[in-house]
């Protein structure tokens, strides 16, 4: 999951820097990811894992990071599997 989420930074973050050099934990933000990027990210997520994120989750701190993109992504698909 993480290098489909880590493709779609490379191609809709605007990142100045490689993706590859980040780690999981690192601040996409700080990296310089804008908050107009951050929606075209969002959006691609939805797209690529089939999914909405819902209204709560529409916050900085959900695309924070790979790590952090990650961990919403697997709470969004297990809540979804198990209902």
């Amino acid at each position: 999951m993480e290098d489909e989420i880590r493709q779609i930074l490379a191609t809709h973050g605007r990142i100045p820097v490689d993706i590859a050099t980040l780690s999981d934990d690192d601040d996409l933000f700080e990296a310089g990811m804008t908050s107009h990027a951050n929606v075209n990210v969002m959006l691609a997520l939805e797209d690529a894992f089939d999914f909405e994120f819902p209204e709560a989750m529409l916050r900085r701190s959900t695309f924070a990071s790979v790590a952090a993109i990650r961990d919403a992504i697997t709470d969004l698909t297990t809540v979804g599997a198990s209902s």
